[in-house]
């Protein structure tokens, strides 16, 4: 009897086991055990903007673009946020001196009714500062495909690198997603939601850095994309 109970613990703390394990690709953003410990923000400010300075529909002058750069308010979220409108890209008005290493963190809200009515979004660092052309996927950047509702794409085009990682976002709709792009050097980790996608080399030895937002080709459904709480911050060390 006691070799038969045995048996039956053992079989019944298998199957717990079984339940409870999730692949790789099924885990959501919000379980702990996906989450990183390893994300350090600098600690010496260089950039901030949440846009509190300015009023609800007016421009917002800390950020140029081919488009609109008007702030707004989201109905159920603290704060002001700027607009990406669809085709457009948004860099820094005054280009910014990145050290060695340093941090870049924004907030994004995709507003839609669902994940699938919003196209592509990317971001990361150009060449150069300016906003005369639209284009996604320049210098080193991050795609977050809404469409496929899990598809993130990381590269670079020197040197030539490219990453493709599995995050849900459909549980980001309508809420804020924080990014977090840490840069040492040739580096860059990617953290989204404190989950680490990618730490790879991702610029050359002399490369310039410029920030950039290129807003998706497409919404639907009266669906958008705002941005805010931008912080960029370096190293006393």
């Amino acid at each position: 009897m006691f070799v038969v109970l045995l048996l039956s613990g053992m079989e019944g703390h298998a199957q717990l086991i079984d339940k409870n394990t999730i692949s790789e690709k099924g885990k959501t953003a919000d379980e702990p055990r996906n989450r990183s410990s390893t994300v350090m923000a600098g600690d010496s400010l260089i950039f901030a903007e949440d846009f509190s300075a300015f009023q609800p529909g007016t421009i917002a002058t800390s950020f140029k673009t081919n488009g609109a750069a008007t702030v707004r308010r989201v109905e159920g979220q603290k704060g002001k946020w700027l607009e990406i409108g669809n085709r457009e890209i948004y860099k820094f008005s005054n280009p910014l001196y990145y050290p060695r290493r340093f941090t870049l963190s924004f907030d994004i809200i995709a507003k839609a009714e669902q994940v699938k009515d919003i196209a592509p979004l990317s971001f990361g660092f150009a060449s150069d500062n300016s906003v005369h052309h639209y284009a996604s996927n320049i210098g080193t950047y991050v795609q977050l495909h809404y469409y496929d509702t899990d598809q993130v794409n990381i590269g670079s085009s020197k040197p030539e690198k490219f990453v493709n990682k599995t995050f849900e976002l459909e549980p980001w709709v309508n809420r804020p997603l924080h990014i977090v792009l840490s840069v040492d050097g040739e580096r860059m980790a990617v953290y989204l939601n404190e989950v680490k996608l990618a730490d790879e080399v991702f610029f050359s030895p002399a490369a310039a850095k410029n920030f950039y937002i290129t807003a998706p080709w497409q919404y639907a459904n009266d669906s958008a994309v705002l941005v805010s709480n931008f912080k960029v911050s370096g190293f006393k060390e």
